[in-house]
């Protein structure tokens, strides 16, 4: 293990269940790993466009995401459930919910966390935890997601997940020893452990588990 932290970038979008998992385990690993987690929030449309990666709804995918996240909620212990309104969900996009993200990033940095995995809950949980945030601070950074400034930080933070590489989300960008990779998906977290020179101890850590 280095002296100094590693920096590990999260580019997610709310919209994507397996964002959530690889937000939860890096949550719980940048307290155990030598690292500093960076949280990203980004657009997967935008880059799913950016890369050209517009598959259609295809009937046997849907039928395996549902069972796929039936056994990703047990092995990552995140308490999602598929929602029944997932055709809904996807029309609508998630533009306003990541404008909302990033203008929480911009204005209340300390409530991102929360405020992401709030919105991870509503989205792919039947009960939500509130995320801590009042409601008249919640109401400002509403107004602040039609502003030039949020939309233009999500633009950024998109266009630079696109210029990693990325085609889709979530994407885990770690910059080590001055080398950058980039990893695709909320499974290849064992790699990214071996990257960085440090234990892999599932997506539920014991030392996590001690201190619940």
């Amino acid at each position: 293990m280095g002296s100094l932290p590693r920096t590990l970038e999260l580019f997610y979008d709310v919209l994507s269940p397996y964002s959530w998992l690889g937000f939860e385990v890096l949550c719980r690993y940048q307290h155990i790993w030598n690292v500093k987690l960076q949280l990203r929030p980004s657009l997967l449309g935008g880059i799913m466009k950016d890369s050209g990666n517009l598959p259609p709804q295809i009937p046997r995918k849907l039928q395996y995401l549902r069972s796929d996240l039936q056994l990703l909620r047990q092995h990552f212990q995140v308490p999602m459930q598929f929602p029944k309104d997932f055709s809904e969900i996807v029309r609508k996009g998630s533009v306003s919910a990541m404008r909302f993200v990033t203008a929480t990033n911009m204005e209340r940095p300390e409530m991102l966390t929360n405020v992401s995995r709030e919105l991870w809950m509503r989205a792919w949980s039947r009960a939500a935890e509130k995320a801590g945030m009042s409601a008249e601070d919640a109401r400002a950074l509403l107004e602040k997601i039609s502003t030039p400034q949020v939309k233009n930080q999500l633009r950024e933070t998109t266009e630079a997940a696109c210029k990693y590489g990325a085609f889709g989300l979530p994407i885990v960008v770690a910059h080590i020893d001055g080398k950058t990779h980039m990893l695709f998906g909320s499974d290849h977290m064992e790699l990214l452990a071996h990257l960085l020179g440090e234990k892999w101890m599932g997506p539920a850590p014991p030392a996590l588990n001690a201190r619940l």
